[in-house]
């Protein structure tokens, strides 16, 4: 479980990191600033692979004119390392202030997965070395008998039986083409000082953009102040199975899990 302490003296030394501790908003809220850094917790050395991509597409990002869509960029410690003690560092970006507009956060997911399709063509098999909890849970999403085994082994009261009626209403539609995709996207968007759309904390699942912005969308409603009636067009068809997946994946991945809030969505 991802912590909300400070990042240790072991790492702010190895990433050179300056200036008064601070936390950000945004994310898990666990994200601390120090000087020109952004550090978050809660990565796995797996994730390495990751950061050379990003960079180059954040760099690619920010010589457009105009920008659309831009993307924390990846800073390495001094000993090279991308991942310390479970802390990663981005170049931190002055000026910006959240985006809780649903309706850009959809057009963000839509532009970064576009691109993340083309600078990751094939599925990385890195991504089978994760065990954090949220890669845990998004493989339970895809397995109705883990989902429920792994339901039946949490303490929280009500929990099973949700877990058991999202399983219910799955099927085997087709979710379309999988690639890399954010899995985390509706606290990690934030605006810049020109309104363009900046993107941190990239959580990196192999699944279909249909799942990942139905986990945007449902993190906006339950957290960030969207409305409910933006899960109106999620209730059939292929969104509908795109949103019961999401819904398993935040609801295993959370822990403690708050029954009562996600059961109140009638999802299932």
């Amino acid at each position: 479980m991802v912590s909300d302490a400070a990042p240790p003296d072991r790492v702010l030394d190895l990433f050179v990191a300056e200036g008064v501790l601070e936390p950000l908003p945004g994310g898990r809220g666990t994200t601390w600033r120090a000087g020109d850094l952004a550090l978050s917790p809660g990565h796995d050395a797996s994730e390495a692979w990751l950061a050379p991509i990003q960079a180059r597409l954040a760099v690619r990002l920010d010589e457009q004119s105009p920008r659309s869509l831009r993307l924390a960029l990846p800073v390495p410690a001094r000993d090279g390392s991308l991942v310390v003690e479970g802390w990663s560092a981005t170049r931190f970006e002055p000026g910006t202030t959240p985006c809780r507009d649903l309706a850009t956060l959809r057009a963000t997911a839509h532009l970064l997965h576009a691109h993340l399709a083309s600078a990751v063509p094939e599925r990385p098999a890195v991504l089978d070395a994760r065990t954090d909890q949220w890669a845990v849970a998004e493989r339970q999403a895809y397995d109705a008998d883990a989902a429920d085994a792994a339901a039946g082994d949490r303490p929280e009261p009500g929990l099973a039986g949700l877990v058991g009626a999202l399983v219910a209403g799955l099927d085997h539609t087709d979710l379309g083409r999988e690639q890399l995709v954010h899995a985390d996207l509706a606290g990690n968007v934030l605006l810049d000082a020109t309104g363009a759309p900046f993107v941190i904390d990239l959580s990196p699942a192999w699944r279909s953009p249909l799942w990942a912005e139905a986990v945007c969308v449902l993190d906006a409603v339950l957290w960030h102040g969207g409305r409910a009636e933006a899960l109106d067009e999620w209730r059939a068809g292929a969104r509908r199975q795109a949103m019961l997946r999401a819904a398993l994946f935040r609801v295993l991945a959370d822990q403690p899990c708050d029954v009562a809030r996600y059961a109140a969505l009638d999802l299932a």
